[in-house]
């Protein structure tokens, strides 16, 4: 009986869940394999999602893989809810978080990081936030707001770094030894979920999840086990970044998670300057465009990249474009400090579109 339920396990991890790479095994979410007298086989499959499309899927390709193997007078595939959630119930957690909403991209290198963090820091204007940096193999959170220390613990709780107004965890506070983070599957897994069973958040209005790029394993552990308020997704102008990005909008439209809306980052070049004269300038015109001054003061952007990724995508999902962010030297300077942008620069272009974009988040 071990040895044909093992044949049966080998059979299901030839199925993958839909819209991944990784089958239904190691994700884990096959639980039961029995056979009654009567020789009907029954698999018990335990899901969070409420998505029918991915049950019929999962259970057609059962029924399908296990009939081209085995002969069984029935196969019946049994979807239960599970109660393995990241989010504990608030009868065992003391989190109460209202909203979890990840900012997202396949493409790596679009500055997911840095906008994260600023758009946390508008929030905690108005709302208590935390802030979450997933990406287990490159975490940036601690040179972005340099903090390096290791975070308290107590009885197994980690008390979440507070900066800025805002509730800190990484994985580089923890592995502050900048050695390299080289994992299987299941071990980030279990890693993410340590993150939310493991950490005192407390209470948040908002917890911004800063997510690594790809469709990878921390993704799939997110959208199977915690129920999203809504993604946000990070691109670029380039043609070739809204290749990649198209992916990671797909990945949580398959598995029914909103997304809330489109971010382009270095969608130009911001450039600021001043004209010393004793004349009162009006405007000056710069590659033919008119650039409105304010006491000899002038700022403009200049479109580096010819690509419209961010209206690309936004117009592909029928989903707002939050907003673009422009290249700016300030932007770099303030991460390598460790001093959010918003905090640094306020009533700057980039600023007041931080501004934007996190009352469009809120509106939602």
């Amino acid at each position: 009986m071990e040895n044909l339920i093992d044949n049966i396990t080998d059979v299901l991890k030839e199925i993958k869940y839909p819209g991944f790479s990784r089958d239904i095994v190691s994700f884990g979410i096959v639980k039961k394999i029995n056979l009654d007298p009567n020789k009907n086989l029954i698999i018990q499959i335990s899901l969070t999602t409420d998505n029918q499309e991915n049950k019929d899927i999962i259970s057609d390709s059962i029924k399908s893989k296990i009939s081209e193997k085995f002969n069984f007078n029935a196969i019946q595939v049994i979807f239960e809810n599970s109660s393995d959630s990241l989010i504990q119930d608030e009868s065992e957690s003391k989190n109460s978080i209202k909203k979890i909403v990840a900012i997202s991209s396949c493409k790596g290198g679009v500055g997911k990081s840095t906008a994260a963090l600023n758009i946390a820091c508008e929030l905690s204007n108005k709302y208590k936030v935390g802030l979450l940096d997933l990406d287990i193999y490159g975490p940036s959170l601690p040179t972005l707001i340099n903090y390096y220390e290791q975070p308290e613990i107590s009885n197994d709780i980690m008390s979440p770094i507070e900066k800025f107004g805002v509730k800190f965890m990484s994985f580089g506070f923890i592995n502050n030894e900048n050695s390299p983070t080289i994992w299987r599957g299941p071990m980030v897994s279990r890693m993410t979920q340590q993150f939310f069973d493991n950490v005192a958040w407390g209470e948040l209005d908002y917890l911004i999840l800063d997510l690594p790029p790809g469709t990878g394993d921390i993704q799939l552990t997110l959208v199977q086990k915690i129920k999203l308020f809504g993604a946000v997704i990070i691109t670029t102008p380039q043609d070739l970044s809204n290749v990649d990005v198209r992916k990671g909008s797909d990945m949580f439209k398959k598995v029914n998670t909103p997304i809330i809306g489109v971010i382009e980052n270095m969608s130009g070049l911001s450039f600021s300057g001043k004209i010393e004269s004793d004349l009162d300038v009006k405007h000056i015109i710069i590659n033919d465009k008119i650039v409105e001054m304010q006491n000899n003061k002038f700022e403009f952007i200049y479109d580096v990249f010819k690509g419209k990724s961010g209206e690309k995508e936004s117009s592909r999902l029928n989903l707002p474009l939050l907003g673009k962010i422009n290249i700016d030297s300030r932007l770099s300077e303030s991460c390598d400090k460790g001093i959010p942008f918003v905090k640094e620069h306020k009533g700057s272009l980039i600023h007041k579109e931080f501004q934007k974009i996190s009352n469009k988040i809120e509106a939602v």
